[in-house]
């Protein structure tokens, strides 16, 4: 697996998309303030639509954007109890003792690391889900079927098919490179939010062309 053709390709494709057809660019933007038709679109992506798909059939984009929201929340359940478990608990005991009258910097000592750890746990938690739900939000794609969403055992045999570690380099690479997109946006004073939403239906059709072709490099069994 080439990591540059792969970035290469999703920029194309996004830039083929979008740049001249300012309609569709249009539509995508207000898609991306309701949000679950964007996330039917990305649908359409996953599914390996070439060139972009057109901004059409609103209904069945909504569906299936919901759908996809479906099984991005349950992905997040666990983070979720987590945080509540984790963090929110210790965060309210620290709470309260700050609020005695007699506190006892060991037992704030103790609270504050509770809460680092946490977090730690909570941000390995949290990648480990994502690193699944990048090829499980593919599968369901392809497969229309919820289960198939969260059949670890063929999700994690298709990541080994790619290969762990060009899987994880992969999808670091474009974190970075949307993360990036997102900052420089938001680094602009009074219109960065407003230039953020302008450039998400870019940066969201590059992610999903991206995830898409990075599923698509898995060797064949």
């Amino acid at each position: 697996m080439d990591i540059g053709k792969i970035i290469d390709d999703s920029f194309t494709y996004a830039k083929e998309g979008l740049v001249g057809k300012w309609e569709t660019w249009i539509l995508l933007i207000i898609s991306c303030i309701i949000f679950p038709l964007f996330m039917g679109y990305m649908m359409r992506i996953y599914r390996g639509e070439n060139p972009s798909p057109a901004v059409d059939n609103w209904g069945n984009l909504f569906i299936d954007g919901i759908k996809l929201l479906v099984v991005g929340l349950i992905y997040a359940i666990p983070v979720l109890i987590l945080g509540v478990v984790l963090i929110g608990s210790t965060g309210l005991a620290l709470f309260l003792s700050i609020k005695l009258p007699h506190v006892d910097p060991a037992a704030i000592i103790g609270l504050l690391a509770a809460i680092l750890f946490g977090a730690i746990i909570l941000v390995i938690v949290i990648v480990i889900i994502g690193l699944i739900l990048a090829t499980a939000g593919v599968r369901f794609a392809r497969t229309g079927s919820f289960g198939e969403a969260f059949n670890f055992s063929a999700i994690f045999n298709h990541i080994g098919r790619i290969g762990w570690v060009m899987y994880i380099t992969a999808l670091l690479m474009m974190v970075i490179i949307v993360g990036l997109i997102k900052i420089i946006c938001l680094s602009v004073p009074f219109i960065g939010i407003l230039l953020l939403l302008i450039v998400a239906p870019f940066t969201g059709i590059f992610s999903a062309r991206y995830l898409t072709l990075l599923y698509d490099t898995a060797v064949p069994e």
